[in-house]
């Protein structure tokens, strides 16, 4: 019987989607947390904001009331259209109103710094 893995979603800032980033891959699972700036019911497409930049996120297959304004947190993949814009197509998402951005932000960069010292430490 064949497994199908479903891979963690690596958290990603939405500043770190450009077509530079390592994470800016075709099928890349990500977790991205922005407050929603819009969201359309016909298509199912929401635009969530951090600090400038943006994410189209594709929320079909949710079942989650949405409101403007309001902080989410998505896991799911990323699609890249021909003309390098991104969305998401999320599996999982989830209101997330009561996080600090910032605290957030900061907690990601330490995250990644923890990570980084513990591979260098075990590679020297």
């Amino acid at each position: 019987m064949a497994s199908s893995a479903i891979n963690a979603g690596a958290l990603v800032t939405l500043q770190e989607l450009n077509p530079t980033s390592p994470y800016f891959k075709q099928g890349a699972s990500l977790r991205v947390t922005g407050k929603l700036q819009e969201y359309s019911v016909e298509t199912a497409i929401a635009v969530i904001i951090d600090g400038n930049a943006t994410l189209k996120i594709d929320t079909q297959h949710l079942n989650l009331n949405l409101r403007n304004g309001s902080t989410y947190q998505f896991i799911g993949e990323l699609l890249i259209q021909p003309d390098n814009e991104a969305i998401l197509k999320a599996r999982v998402g989830r209101n997330v109103d009561g996080m600090d951005l910032n605290l957030y932000h900061q907690s990601l960069k330490l995250l990644r710094e923890f990570i980084s010292d513990q591979t260098s430490t075990l590679t020297a």
